[in-house]
């Protein structure tokens, strides 16, 4: 599943936010301030951001106009317990993609971020079809000629990664970005494992993932 940046100065609430969405296959960094979240977002490949409005160092606002002026594109949700009507519509105008008001349901914030990833993919059903592969990110889903696979967390974000960049060479070092978080200590060969995992659960009716060596993987189509 994809990277998420979940920016919140309340540790309580960042972490329980953080085991929720770790709990539905995602992978999470955290930041606590608004400094923390701008540099981890300069510095990192992020799907989504989720960010909090009234943060330490640097506020919300700020950090979201300046990932806007910097030409980052990165869909943000905003969640925040100001309720105002210009609050949101600032929010909004400097760059937000959707806004949450504070306290939710966890679920709506899952069914928010599904939305906002498949808007940036530009895949309106989520369903991706790679030869006899169906990969079905709502239903969080993967099938090969009808068979359910099995998949882990770590193997479900190598694939929907090179599933993006079917038939492109995906960069070993941004995978193992994208698919680890940011304090996470990675062994050199981690990447390594997990292709190879879903290599052997794609096998024989998926589609294949070849190596380029000294470049990163493909996912070919059939």
């Amino acid at each position: 599943m994809a990277r998420i940046l979940l920016v919140e100065d309340d540790e309580s609430l960042a972490r329980g936010l953080a085991a929720t969405l770790r709990t539905a296959g995602y992978t999470i960094d955290i930041a606590m301030d608004g400094e923390a979240a701008w540099g981890m977002a300069s510095d990192e490949p992020y799907a989504l951001i989720t960010l909090d409005l009234g943060l330490p160092a640097m506020s919300g606002l700020d950090v979201l106009r300046k990932l806007r002026s910097a030409g980052n594109k990165t869909p943000v949700l905003i969640l925040t317990a100001r309720d105002a009507l210009e609050d949101r519509l600032t929010g909004l105008d400097s760059g937000a993609d959707d806004y949450m008001l504070k306290p939710f349901e966890p679920s709506e914030l899952e069914a928010r971020i599904r939305a906002l990833l498949r808007r940036a993919r530009g895949d309106a059903d989520a369903v991706v079809t790679i030869g006899k592969l169906v990969i079905d990110a709502v239903r969080a889903t993967v099938e090969i000629d009808g068979r359910p696979i099995d998949l882990r967390r770590r193997e479900w974000a190598v694939l929907e990664r090179l599933a993006a960049r079917v038939g492109k060479v995906v960069d070993k070092e941004r995978l193992t970005s994208e698919v680890f978080g940011y304090d996470e200590a990675v062994a050199p060969n981690a990447i390594e494992v997990y292709v190879a995992r879903l290599r052997r659960k794609l096998e024989p009716d998926g589609p294949r993932i070849r190596t380029i060596r000294g470049l990163g993987y493909v996912l070919e189509v059939p």
